[in-house]
């Protein structure tokens, strides 16, 4: 995300959509829900007749479990049926212990049938910057008719951990993935990405040990975890100077929380939203929600300051040569944190005619985040190409 200004001395409100554009195309900001004991679905729960001591003969057993799985379940649909769909999400959210010291949120659906699911992919979808799973809220419910859908709240994100001086980096989250494709998946799987988590996919896809990536759906892409990695862009040349002081203010403690403070006001949220959507209408108070709650949590904002001064990583025209997987790029042609017509967009735009496992597609009238900006045309491109992913295996 672009700087243009310094801080400002009353209101810090141009800061704070400048301090937005300093994250490559990244739309928010790196933050953790308010701890909420949220309770596990009601297949986790031990039915109360398993706590008395009383015996119970196997054909009666087997009778209560139909019995309390239909109660449960049709008690849990009709809970359900009140709820927003990022609500349902967040409820049916598991914890997966990363390295055996992180707790990750992650979320599983398939409402496909069982032979679906064996001839098709599964798909793990990966936000982008300060966003977190609910950011995938228009596109679980129809991916999830014919595939296993898996989501994942990045480390410093969403409700996943925060770590008190935890130095994040692009690789570490690659590896995140990966791990998380080893330990849960456990299958060969399609990596869904926008923005910082595109690039983090990418670089995890171009593990050359890794075996368990079936293929890339890139959307936006970001160049690095920020822009100082986009050298290439004048724009950038020309605001190097303000950037490496905005990294030297984001250190001093105060200076930093007071800008974050202002940062996560619901009115800047929306300012900044509504600045990187094309279709103003998806800017909606869900939307600001979902970056704002999380932004309130223990460590939102070490991460956030850790994110926007750190290095930015790989870069990803050095990483798709060695790429032969299937890719699917889907653009917004308004985005304007990754244009397309910037170094990172014109590479990607290229790529099509280079290398024959790379498609792409112009989504017009669609800002950095498609998949949540505009839902329909992402599903016109992405449905088929992952149909013709299933068919080639």
């Amino acid at each position: 995300m672009e700087v243009t200004s310094a801080v400002h001395s009353v209101g810090f409100l141009h800061l704070q959509t400048h301090l937005q554009r300093l994250n490559s195309g990244e739309l928010f900001f790196s933050t953790k829900p308010r701890k909420v004991k949220v309770p596990l679905p009601c297949h986790h729960h031990l039915h109360p007749i398993y706590s008395s001591n009383a015996k119970v003969g196997s054909s009666d057993r087997t009778s209560v479990i139909m019995n309390s799985t239909s109660v449960t379940s049709a008690a849990t649909s009709a809970a359900e049926g009140s709820l927003s769909e990022v609500e349902k999400i967040k409820q049916r959210c598991l914890t997966w212990q990363w390295k055996d010291q992180y707790s990750i949120n992650y979320f599983v659906s398939s409402d496909s049938p069982q032979q679906l699911q064996a001839n098709h992919p599964p798909l793990l979808l990966v936000h982008g910057f300060g966003a977190s799973i609910p950011h995938w809220r228009r596109n679980i419910k129809i991916l999830a008719q014919n595939y296993t859908v898996y989501a994942i709240d990045l480390l410093g994100f969403g409700a996943s951990d925060k770590p008190p001086g935890f130095e994040y980096t692009m690789e570490a989250w690659a590896q995140l993935i990966l791990d998380f494709l080893n330990e849960v998946i456990q299958k060969p799987t399609v990596l869904i990405g926008n923005s910082v988590g595109s690039l983090a996919c990418l670089i995890a896809a171009s593990d050359s040990s890794q075996t368990l990536v079936r293929g890339i759906v890139l959307l936006n892409c970001a160049g690095g975890m920020n822009n100082k990695a986009i050298v290439d862009d004048w724009r950038i040349k020309l605001l190097l100077p303000l950037l490496w002081l905005i990294d030297f203010l984001l250190k001093q403690k105060g200076i930093a929380s007071a800008i974050f403070e202002r940062v996560k006001q619901r009115e800047n949220l929306r300012n900044v939203l509504s600045s990187v959507y094309g279709n103003k209408e998806s800017v909606d108070e869900e939307l600001v929600e979902i970056i704002r709650e999380p932004a309130n949590a223990p460590g939102a904002l070490d991460a956030f300051v850790s994110i926007v001064t750190g290095p930015p990583g790989p870069n990803p025209v050095a990483l798709m040569p060695n790429i032969s997987l299937p890719v699917l790029l889907l653009w917004g042609d308004e985005d304007p944190f990754t244009p397309i017509d910037g170094p990172v967009g014109k590479y990607f735009s290229s790529l099509p005619s280079q290398q024959e496992n790379v498609k792409l597609f112009l989504l017009e009238g669609v800002g950095h985040c498609p998949h949540d900006d505009r839902p329909d045309l992402v599903h016109e491109k992405l449905l088929p190409w992952l149909a013709s992913l299933s068919n080639s295996e």
